[in-house]
């Protein structure tokens, strides 16, 4: 009862802070001007990131002061944490340099890391356990650097950001209630209620009225690669289960910048070609577009989570292969969608 109520206030705080920001008034207000790689077309704030953190610290905050809950490696994640927050927020407000915004984020996953959070194994479903050994925290840092970008790079149509931290944090704090790991859990489940709170206002009905921001989507990236980690070393998931929970946003962002390196394009340049932007661009409504999202990010939510609870490995490697599939089968259906729209 008392965890409802909190989470009921960290809603409400998300939402109510969401409204405040958006406003123009706000002494954190900070406009997104479109330009021609954007699927917007009006001047909307991009502070929302801020409602959702403030939101999220003032929850969980509030039941780990009520509780006696710890977390090896915690302050570790926290102060990462705050660095790419208050990095990103200075970005949002003036540009700085793509190096500066980098060597944070790398001090962060450095943090991450010196914290307990690298792997040092990883479970290939009917074939073996493969041990890193001095690998893992060199596979750990890059599988952390390339969440913190991709949630950015996917941060580009309303509702979609904030939709996947929804579902996908949702789907961790189930995994860490199903796993009787209680930190785990009310991480996951505050920073999905955080991000619902955010949605009423940047869900596309028609025009979003406030943007997640930089300070919203590289922490969150940060956040999913931490709960990524931890999860696959307290044994509550495989790390292709985190995959799966996040593939909606993983698949696409993979896809599109390898394609674009493979033709020689630069991949740290803003652009329109993930398969999303093509559907907008297409003729797709954003709430058409972010509404199918949505039941990708349901539907291998779901997967995940009965392939730990259910599955052998020989049949984890089956849904493996056919999420896999399902995956290509769609890539092939989008790319025939938008075959008229030219690849930037």
């Amino acid at each position: 009862m008392e965890i409802s109520l909190i989470l009921l206030c960290t809603l409400f705080i998300s939402y109510m802070l969401s409204r405040y920001l958006s406003d123009s008034s706000s002494i954190l207000y900070v406009a997104d001007k479109p330009n021609h790689r954007s699927l917007h077309t009006e001047s909307t704030p991009r502070n929302g990131g801020i409602a959702i953190w403030l939101a999220f610290f003032s929850g969980y905050g509030t039941i780990r002061w009520l509780t006696d809950l710890t977390m090896a490696g915690e302050a570790y994640l926290w102060i990462g944490l705050a660095l790419v927050m208050i990095i990103s927020f200075i970005d949002d407000k003036q540009p700085l340099p793509p190096w500066l915004r980098f060597l944070i984020q790398m001090l962060a996953t450095f943090l991450l890391l010196f914290g307990g959070f690298a792997l040092t194994e990883i479970n290939i479903p009917t074939f073996a356990v493969i041990t890193f050994g001095w690998f893992g925290p060199i596979f750990s840092f890059l599988f952390t650097m390339w969440l913190i970008n991709l949630y950015n790079f996917m941060d580009g149509m309303n509702g979609f950001a904030g939709g996947m931290g929804l579902f996908g944090f949702a789907f961790f704090a189930l995994l860490g209630w199903l796993g009787d790991n209680h930190s785990f859990f009310l991480i996951s489940i505050f920073l999905s209620v955080a991000n619902l709170g955010f949605l009423p206002h940047n869900f596309p009905t028609p025009n979003a009225k406030i943007f997640m921001g930089d300070v919203g989507s590289i922490p969150m990236g940060f956040m999913v690669a931490a709960l990524s980690l931890w999860g696959i070393k307290a044994g509550l998931f495989t790390i292709w289960s985190a995959v799966l929970i996040f593939s909606p946003f993983i698949v696409d962002a993979t896809i599109t910048l390898v394609r674009r390196g493979i033709l020689g394009k630069k991949v740290w340049v803003a652009h329109h070609s993930h398969c999303y932007q093509r559907l907008v661009q297409s003729g797709w409504s954003h709430q058409k577009t972010v509404l199918y999202e949505y039941l990708l990010m349901a539907l291998f939510g779901t997967v995940a989570v009965l392939l730990e609870l259910y599955s052998s490995e020989a049949i984890f490697g089956v849904g493996l292969l056919a999420c896999s599939f399902c995956y290509l089968l769609l890539a092939v259906l989008v790319y025939h969608k938008t075959t008229s729209i030219a690849w930037d």
